[in-house]
């Protein structure tokens, strides 16, 4: 019978090197700055051999990016534009938009989930859930998680 997986979150101080070199060859190879595996675990200082041993099995894991996400739940009129301009006013607000879902409208009315990074918001989280509710055609916003 196989054993289920274990996570264990360890400071990176403590790691042998090839883990980091390994996390920092995936980001090479994510970003496009290596255009073959080879190429990101050269880059990165390691072998080929060792990247492909361990990339599977190491992520990078930032606390204050996941502490950050926030989604949102967004009423929406039926009609052209409503989406571009919650997300113009999303993106306004200095988050980054990480994903967008929008039901067909019933009623015409448009149910839309987004989710977003707010740890570079120019304002609060509540400023910017009153903006949204103040847009011509937002029928209702609010919270979801992450606030």
């Amino acid at each position: 019978m196989k054993e289920h997986s274990k996570y264990l979150l360890v400071d990176s101080q403590i790691l042998p090197e090839v883990y980091l070199k390994v996390i920092l060859a995936k980001k090479l190879l994510a970003q496009g700055k290596a255009k073959s595996a080879s190429d990101a675990a050269k880059a990165a200082g390691i072998s080929r051999s060792a990247f492909y041993k361990y990339k599977d099995f190491v992520h990078e894991y930032n606390t204050r990016l996941s502490d950050s996400i926030m989604t949102v739940s967004v009423s929406l009129m039926d009609e052209p534009g409503m989406l571009a301009s919650v997300l113009s006013a999303v993106s306004g607000s200095g988050a980054n938009i990480l994903t967008v879902h929008q039901n067909i409208p019933t009623d015409s009315v448009a149910p839309v989930s987004i989710s977003m990074r707010t740890n570079q918001l120019n304002c609060t989280e509540e400023e910017m859930l009153v903006r949204l509710r103040e847009l011509p055609g937002v029928l209702d916003a609010k919270f979801v998680s992450g606030h």
